[in-house]
């Protein structure tokens, strides 16, 4: 009997049709189209607390994780009727309608594009000038083990938790863990950024042998405390996101007591569903803890009166007046941060054929040509 070349899936009311429900996304395990849509019905409202009102960005991988992916702000012209969309506003002008992710049924629809992975704003359509979340990024540099990510987070956890802020850690599903931060959408994107760089700076005062705030990459030592995820426009995976990787790793929330043995590839498709019904989701709570970054501003102002200005900005950002210049030029043109290979998680070998993390030169949030509106 031949395959159905679709599968209709009644979801939120919804029917939502998905196309070649067979096509296998992950090669290695021969999970397909249909595995990660239910996935992600499985994990349900905890997928959603994350990308829920706010506009998400696609990064689809229409042939599966082995083709490089497209990142596309703007929905298809040909959309269901019920599908949300919030409008987003370039420096130029001009707008793009992003696709703002509400229930199940729009995670299929966007599963049946391609999309594996969802990549938020950290601000909701209601207020898209005042991000109501700070994220913390951190970043192994080449060379440093998961356990320095580990034990940095833990010096994150202390410093936020010292500034009146909670945290709430997530593995990144790749080489990382991110902390996120509900906060009161008080401050603009500016202003989420100074309190994020004085984070980092605080982290690497604690931890200089861990931790680092230096943008530039040869200036780098340790685990780099991203801040300029929180410029405007930056986006990183949403807790319970599926990443491109070849063994199907979870972005999955944790308790913090978890933090310092957790291992990332235990996380995936096919674990973390049951994961999430033993225990729970750690981040469920997440909406009630909106803090204030009084605190953290506080500790910039300190800095910048003890001397220590702004840093660089991504690459896709204009140059700033009072940017500082990079100390040793490099031998490569272009600005840092600048793209870069992605790369898989260590210890994940893809036989130089998976190319979800970047087999080209990118930020880790797209190739440059992505970022024009």
């Amino acid at each position: 009997m031949a395959k159905s070349p679709y599968a209709t899936l009644e979801v939120a009311g919804h029917e939502v049709r998905l196309s070649n429900p067979g096509k296998v996304y992950f090669p290695g395990p021969s999970w397909t189209k249909l595995d990660v849509a239910e996935y992600y019905l499985t994990v349900g409202e905890a997928a959603l607390i994350g990308v829920r009102e706010r506009p998400t960005m696609m990064k689809r991988f229409v042939s599966g994780i082995m083709e490089e992916p497209i990142w596309q702000k703007r929905v298809p012209r040909n959309v269901p009727e019920w599908l949300q969309t919030a409008t987003v506003a370039f420096p130029s002008g001009r707008t793009a309608e992003e696709l703002v992710v509400n229930d199940a049924a729009h995670v299929v629809w966007a599963v049946n594009l391609g999309v594996i992975d969802f990549n938020p704003w950290p601000a909701r359509r209601r207020d898209l000038d005042h991000p109501d979340e700070l994220r913390v990024d951190l970043d192994p540099t080449p060379g440093i083990g998961w356990d320095a990510v580990r034990r940095t987070a833990m010096v994150v956890r202390d410093v936020l938790g010292e500034h009146g802020l909670r945290g709430y850690p997530k593995t990144s599903g790749s080489k990382g863990i991110h902390v996120n931060v509900r906060i009161e959408p008080r401050w603009d994107f500016l202003e989420v950024r100074r309190a994020a760089l004085a984070l980092a700076r605080e982290v690497e005062r604690r931890a200089p042998d861990l931790a680092t705030s230096k943008w530039w990459k040869e200036e780098r030592r340790g685990v780099f405390v991203d801040y300029n995820q929180n410029a405007r426009d930056r986006t990183v995976a949403s807790a319970y996101s599926v990443r491109p990787t070849p063994d199907a790793r979870v972005s999955c929330a944790l308790e913090w007591d978890e933090v310092p043995d957790v291992e990332p590839g235990d996380l995936r498709l096919d674990t973390v569903p049951d994961r999430l019904a033993r225990i729970g989701d750690p981040s469920a709570d997440i909406d009630e803890h909106p803090g204030s970054l009084d605190q953290l501003h506080d500790l910039a102002r300190r800095d910048e009166e003890g001397g220590l200005g702004d840093t660089p900005w991504p690459p896709n950002f204009p140059k700033r007046r009072v940017e500082p210049k990079r100390p040793v030029r490099p031998s490569h043109r272009g600005r840092a941060g600048d793209w870069q290979p992605g790369g898989p998680p260590p210890g994940i070998s893809t036989g130089g054929l998976q190319r979800g993390f970047g087999s080209k030169p990118r930020t880790g949030q797209g190739h440059g040509h992505e970022f024009d509106d």
